[in-house]
């Protein structure tokens, strides 16, 4: 029984591990995943992802990588702003109309979206990049938010 037992949870963790969302989005053989989960929000965090295109015309293959990088990177934060200018505060207020009148307030943001974590950087066979960022909510707070749950 106990043996069953086991087998089918093993089973079931192995399917789960499978369909998790936080699995790649760059395939084995260098091609994008044609869907992909953009963004997401935990318990205790916030996830933005982030595409860069590398300059085909370069000729080192370092400063594609590189150039692309820092496109996704960018390309995440923006995604992370847009996703944490919807979240609603305590009071009913989204993040966006506080911004529109607290420029401290903005200038707080910028910066901890900015210290986002890189938390999963993918290649693909062009020399392109997805960025994964993790923020956490914790960082909002600290920057002064009150955020509704």
């Amino acid at each position: 029984m106990k043996k069953a037992f086991f087998i089918i949870a093993v089973g079931l963790l192995a399917a789960a591990c499978s369909s998790s969302p936080d699995k790649g989005t760059v395939s084995k053989t260098g091609e994008i995943e044609r869907e992909w989960v953009e963004q997401g929000v935990t318990k205790h965090y916030i996830f933005a992802r982030g595409l860069g295109a590398a300059d085909q015309t370069m000729d080192n293959k370092t400063q594609r990588m590189a150039t692309s990088r820092n496109a996704a990177i960018v390309n995440a934060q923006y995604n992370m702003l847009s996703l944490i200018k919807g979240v609603t505060l305590e009071g009913g207020v989204t993040v966006e109309k506080a911004l529109e009148t607290d420029s401290v307030l903005a200038t707080k943001i910028n910066a901890v979206i900015k210290g986002a974590q890189i938390v999963r950087t993918e290649w693909t066979s062009d020399d392109g990049c997805v960025v994964t960022l993790r923020l956490p909510k914790q960082a909002l707070t600290d920057a002064g938010l009150k955020l509704a749950e």
